[in-house]
Order: C-alpha cells, then structure tokens, then sequence
C-alpha cells in the first residue's frame, strides 16, 4: 500500500512540476509580447498637448467601449469622445469614424456615439460610423479596406493604445496614438490585466491576418459620412462581403 501511495505521490510532483514550468514559459511569453508591442509603438502615442505634434490624417478613429443600459455611451466610452471632439476641434483632422458593435438592432454603439459628436457641435456630414467593428482588429481592418483609411489617428484608453496602434500599424496604416484622459474606472486592474492577455492574442492574430466578419461595399473617408447611415445597416443586418 505505501509503494502504491508512494508511487501516486512521484506521479503528483511531475505533474505538478510540468505545470509550473508551462506556467513560467507562459509567464515569458506574456511579458515579452506585451514588452515587444508596447516598445514598438511608444513613439507614436501623444497624450494631451503633445497630439498637436501629429500630422494632418485621414480620420479621427473613435473605439466603441460599451453603453448604459439607457443606451446611451458608458464613461469609458464617453473619455473617448470628448478626447475625439477635442482632436477634430484642433483640426488633426475633419472627418471622425466611430467605430463599434451594432451587430445586432437592440445594440447601437454608432449611433449613440455619432449623437453624442453631433450634440457636441460636430457636423452629421462628418462623422462616419462602422457598424461592424466588433474588435479592434476587425476596426482597423475595415478602416483600411471599407473606408480606405491611410493615416489615423486613434482615440482610446491609455491602456488599450498600444495594442490599437500595434494593430493599425500591422496592417499597413500609418497610425498615432491619441489617449483619452487617464480615469480611475472600477475594476481598472481588470481591464490592464485583460489588456495584457489581449495583446498576446492580437499578437498572434496578426501573424495570420484573417480578414473580419464583414466587409461590403466602400465608403471613402474622403466622401460624406451619411452614406453610412444605411437603413440595411443600422437595423443591424450587415450585408456580408461577396
């Protein structure tokens, strides 16, 4: 009995020494990516007055970042605006692009956003919304081929702007960094820790680059941002890429 129990313990310890040794290669690996994304676009994010040091670009990006339950923009969300408006009033560029989830009709991030712009004294011609941006990848994706996007500069939390930039700069855009103010939300810890393994999941999605869940029809930046007030769209049936 006791070389039996014996035998179970040895088989306990092995186990358990395996999974401290995957736990502290996964622990290297965490650190090194999120090391690597970070180092590689620190030069691009401006905060406060130094975004009047970005050059003129093609939009302003505004990341979507949830709703109360009234439907209107969350706190995080709202930082993110108020921080896009200032930009688009500096003039770093005249055309702002909200992009979100409306994937389905009884949640509109765009549209909440685009009138939150436009109660801020931000033209409706202006402002343009991506009804299918349902991550940050898929937003600088459909940036760069649905709206043609070249240059951007990208409005989220401080936090989430190396891994936006990482992203937008991976697909071929010329990105800058433009945080909103740095708020202490509830759970912040939460996020920066999601954020962490965020960035190594992005990391390795853009070593395939899968195109998003939709694409569809172009819609120059250059144009009117009506065009995206499409009826199809916003009631939340995206019409799918051929």
């Amino acid at each position: 009995m006791k070389k039996f129990w014996s035998g179970k313990r040895k088989w306990f310890k092995r186990i358990l020494m395996i999974g401290v040794v995957l736990g502290l290669i996964g622990l290297v690996i965490l650190l090194v990516i999120n090391g690597f994304m970070k180092s590689s676009v620190k030069d691009e994010i401006y905060s406060g007055d130094e975004s009047s040091e970005i050059p003129e670009v093609d939009c302003i990006m505004i990341l979507g970042a949830g709703l109360q339950e009234d439907g209107t923009p969350s706190l995080v969300l709202r930082d993110r605006l108020d921080r896009g408006i200032e930009l688009y009033q500096k003039g770093i560029s005249n055309r702002i692009l909200m992009t979100g989830d409306h994937g389905r009709e009884e949640y509109d991030e765009v549209n909440a956003m685009k009138q939150y712009a436009i109660d801020a004294g931000v033209p409706a011609e202006n402002i343009f919304m991506d009804h299918a941006g349902f991550s940050t990848y898929e937003s600088m994706y459909r940036a760069r081929d649905v709206f043609e996007v070249k240059s951007v500069a990208i409005v989220t939390q401080p936090y989430h702007e190396y891994r936006a930039v990482y992203t937008a700069k991976e697909l071929g855009l010329t990105a800058y960094g433009t945080p909103s103010v740095e708020t202490e939300y509830q759970g912040s810890w939460v996020l920066e820790a999601r954020e962490m393994l965020a960035r190594v999941k992005e990391f390795m999605n853009l070593l395939v680059k899968p195109e998003p869940t939709y694409l569809g029809e172009k819609i120059p930046i250059s144009g009117i941002g009506t065009a995206t007030d499409d009826k199809v769209q916003t009631q939340g049936k995206i019409v799918p890429k051929e």
